[in-house]
């Protein structure tokens, strides 16, 4: 796929306000790495209303309380008003690139799990972010992501190879405590915890 024919898909931040005057916003990010910003010359806005627009960025700025962006075409207070509350996107191939063996969120929905026999547990619907670990949710089970369950991940082929605990899944029901939503979630550029 052409640069120009993929899509604006992977959200980055989210406008919160504007800042000050002269037609700054502020960004809430929605990556783990906030100073990507700083290296952008376009982004695509997705306002409230779903419209998109693809805006060049005049000048980026990471502060302790989130990025202010400067984009173009927007001149004061007035006219990035109504950017509150959009989303702040860009291509899947403008992610900022990982070690081998880590992933990002957006790699990981999606992807088939299979335990080690072969057995079907359904695809991964969501991430649950923990401070321990991730948690990938599919509609069978909760997979804790950590190399001695995920042994396997192949995101080319869409597939998730795990070892689950005896007690895990045992008889086709999630386990543990927090269920999933069972909504699939935007994708955002927030690494997976390391398997």
């Amino acid at each position: 796929m052409s640069e120009r024919e993929e899509p604006w898909s992977l959200v980055i931040g989210r406008v919160t306000a504007p800042f000050g005057i002269k037609g700054e916003v502020r960004v809430r990010p929605e990556t783990d790495f906030p100073e990507r910003f700083e290296g952008l010359e376009e982004v695509c806005l997705e306002l409230p209303s779903g419209e998109e627009r693809v805006v060049g960025v005049v000048q980026a700025r990471v502060t302790p309380k989130g990025v202010l962006l400067k984009l173009e075409g927007y001149g004061d207070r007035e006219a990035v008003e109504c950017l509150r509350r959009s989303f702040v996107k860009v291509r899947p191939s403008m992610a900022a690139p990982l070690p081998e063996g880590r992933y990002w969120v957006h790699e990981i929905i999606g992807l088939r799990v299979f335990t080690e026999e072969g057995r079907d547990l359904g695809e991964v619907t969501e991430v649950i972010r923990s401070p321990g670990n991730d948690v990938y949710v599919t509609e069978s089970a909760m997979v804790p992501a950590v190399r001695e369950i995920v042994r396997e991940v192949d995101v080319e082929k869409g597939r998730m190879v795990v070892a689950l605990p005896p007690e895990e899944g045992a008889e086709g029901e999630r386990t543990g405590g927090q269920q999933g939503s069972g909504r699939r979630q935007a994708p955002a550029e927030r690494e997976a915890a390391e398997k």
